[in-house]
């Protein structure tokens, strides 16, 4: 039996991890506005978004196993203290240069925060069943991921200040996670810490070539809808309504914390196999959307490419966090979340590029394409080894 206190740790931990991607992501509805003030190409915003990730994986290589010998505590709340000096930057911002500033801060901190926090909550479920633990990280990151532009976009639309009170907001929702993680108890030192580089611990490469391409394939999209998309909806709808973009985006995030609730319990290579062809048919709708200038296709495309997001995400952490060594557990989330973050990064930068030469709606819609295309060879991959491996143990 749980008592109280401990179940109150476990979810205001996850309030933690829910507040600190709402805070990195309140600026997606924004750019379009920064790129008309500040006058850069979309290639420029995608790097705005990419520098966020440029300095994230290095903190995550540090703070995973460090957090693993000094305690959870130790790393998480300089992690929460950059996030609100991040939202301050931008809240401030005069120029494209803070932006990045403002981006490279809460790449720091998300980086710091992410593995040590899944971590935390897989210690402090009060069952110890690790399958809910990953739940609710993917559940919470998901929200957060929808939260950010959802929120972003209503106090930007209908609230004063829209390029501050949003960052304003973020700083005083953190106030709470600083005192959840003061209080988090200590963590007995499991290894000598020392920076890792992206490695994978013994016994896990098979998983780690799966799940981790899947994740690589779904976190595109989401990189995608984070920093495109909102353009792609006000060329489709012709409406300059920025919570109406902020709720476009969150869409596909919501939707995918949905289905990492239908999907608890699973197992974990049957997510991952059904939720890959999902995340292709929506990329297909959002190709289509924009070549028929069909705004609801839109949003049909983000349920479907969100749903299968969601069975993707929620598989590969579950594969990771059941198969990771005691004592290794934030440093293989660490890897993991390195390749989470390299999709929703790098690839983006190419579409950018693109965007900057032909315009959004057609570079929006050849790369979805292409991911979609990718997905689909990853299920034909799926379904030829569970083939093999039934025929070996029928």
């Amino acid at each position: 039996m749980s008592n109280p206190a401990s179940r109150l740790r476990f979810w205001a931990t996850a309030y933690a991890m829910l507040v600190l991607l709402i805070g990195t992501n309140l600026a997606t509805p924004l750019y379009q506005g920064y790129a008309e003030r500040f006058r850069f190409s979309p290639v420029v915003l995608t790097l705005v978004f990419a520098s966020y990730i440029a300095v994230l994986i290095p903190s995550l290589l540090v703070a995973g196993p460090l957090s693993d010998a000094v305690g959870r505590r130790r790393v998480l709340l300089p992690a929460v203290v950059l996030a609100a000096a991040g939202s301050l930057v931008l809240a401030l911002a005069p120029s494209t240069e803070w932006l990045f500033a403002g981006r490279v801060l809460q790449g720091l901190a998300v980086g710091a925060a992410s593995a040590p926090l899944t971590a935390a909550l897989t210690e402090l479920e009060p069952h110890g069943d690790r399958r809910k633990a990953a739940l609710v990280s993917t559940v919470a990151s998901a929200s957060g991921l929808g939260g950010g532009p959802l929120l972003g976009g209503l106090l930007a639309q209908y609230a004063p200040a829209p390029h501050v009170l949003p960052y304003v907001v973020e700083i005083a929702l953190l106030v709470p996670a600083v005192a959840v993680v003061a209080t988090l108890p200590p963590t007995a030192p499991a290894a000598r810490w020392r920076p890792s580089r992206p490695g994978i611990p013994p016994g896990m490469r098979a998983v780690f070539a799966t799940s981790g391409t899947a994740n690589f394939l779904a976190f595109t999209v989401i990189g995608l809808f984070l920093t495109l998309v909102p353009g792609y909806v006000a060329d489709l709808s012709g409406s300059r309504n920025l919570l109406l973009a902020g709720a476009a985006v969150a869409l596909l995030p919501v939707c995918s914390a949905i289905a990492q609730l239908a999907g608890y319990g699973r197992q974990a290579r049957a997510l991952e196999f059904l939720g890959l062809p999902l995340l292709a048919a929506g990329l297909v709708l959002l190709a289509v959307a924009g070549g028929t200038s069909s705004a609801p296709l839109l949003l049909i495309a983000a349920v479907i490419a969100g749903t299968g997001h969601g069975l993707v995400f929620l598989g590969g952490l579950t594969t990771i966090n059941e198969s990771a060594p005691t004592g290794r557990r934030a440093e293989a989330l660490a890897a993991f979340y390195v390749v989470m973050y390299l999709g929703s990064g790098v690839p983006v930068i190419g579409v950018g590029a693109l965007a900057t030469l032909t315009g959004v709606l057609p570079a929006v819609q050849e790369f979805a394409v292409a991911v979609a295309l990718a997905a689909s060879v990853l299920t034909l991959a799926l379904a030829r080894r569970g083939r093999r491996v039934t025929a070996r143990h029928p």
